[in-house]
């Protein structure tokens, strides 16, 4: 497994693969997936945290039936952009992780990621006891949007780069 800037993995995907986004949360891990063409970016259920060996086969599992080819993770920055206990912890998940997969792993920066997920879900007129049940997934929506914007981004530059 490596860890990838966003560049990176805009180059090693093929056509037709989708991507995860996750927040890695104490109690439990966000997950979100792209469509096939990863414009889109929908939550999916949360993998309630028990201990890493755990949750890391339960992602695992994840990525095997929904055919993953790599991960978005958000990087819960401080707002001044220092790196605090979150961004360790994090990074510590992602360095176990290399002992499990190939997959690669790309960080993303996700500050307010949480806060705008839960405004949607306000918005959304989702009761207080629901939203506390898919702010995680929500934030992971969040985090993989912004990697999806970024690789179409990507993938537009590049096609005027080779039609110049």
């Amino acid at each position: 497994m490596t860890v990838l800037t966003i560049e990176d993995m805009a180059q090693i995907l093929a056509p037709g693969q989708a991507i995860a986004g996750l927040d890695l949360g104490t109690k439990t891990i966000g997950l979100s997936m792209s469509d096939l063409g990863r414009r889109f970016a929908t939550p999916r259920p949360v993998i309630r945290r028990v201990k890493f060996t755990i949750d890391a086969q339960a992602l695992l599992d994840f990525a095997a039936t929904e055919k993953v080819a790599g991960f978005v993770i958000g990087l819960p920055m401080n707002m001044d952009g220092s790196a605090g206990p979150r961004v360790q912890a994090t990074r510590a998940f992602v360095r176990n992780m290399e002992q499990k997969t190939a997959l690669p792993f790309v960080y993303w920066d996700e500050r307010l990621s949480t806060v705008a997920a839960e405004r949607t879900l306000i918005e959304m007129d989702v009761s207080r006891s629901k939203r506390a049940e898919r702010i995680d997934s929500a934030a992971a929506s969040f985090i993989l949007q912004g990697a999806l914007d970024r690789l179409s981004l990507l993938a537009r530059s590049a096609g005027e780069e080779f039609s110049a």
